[in-house]
């Protein structure tokens, strides 16, 4: 346990951020299980919480791109119809 008044003071703004971490980290979780059989918004969404996860560094910028990555995977593709001579 703290000791001093400033280690105390570093414990609560700890433990608070602690908290918003594990929130958003839930929040990311769910938001890319829903994004797996979900429609392109939801997908879109989970994109958007990956990158402010990353950004704020709750997860790591590169497992941030492997999500990306295999979310994008899942959005539909612009057929190209181009033809051939």
């Amino acid at each position: 346990m703290p000791v001093t008044k400033t280690a105390k003071r570093a414990l609560r703004s700890s433990k608070r951020k602690e908290n918003l971490n594990k929130l958003l980290k839930t929040k990311l979780d769910v938001a890319i299980r829903l994004a797996k059989g979900g429609s392109k918004e939801k997908i879109r969404e989970a994109i958007s919480l990956t990158d402010r996860a990353a950004k704020k560094n709750i997860i790591h910028k590169n497992k941030a791109a492997r999500i990306k990555s295999a979310l994008s995977k899942y959005l539909p593709r612009k057929s190209s119809k181009t033809s051939k001579k």
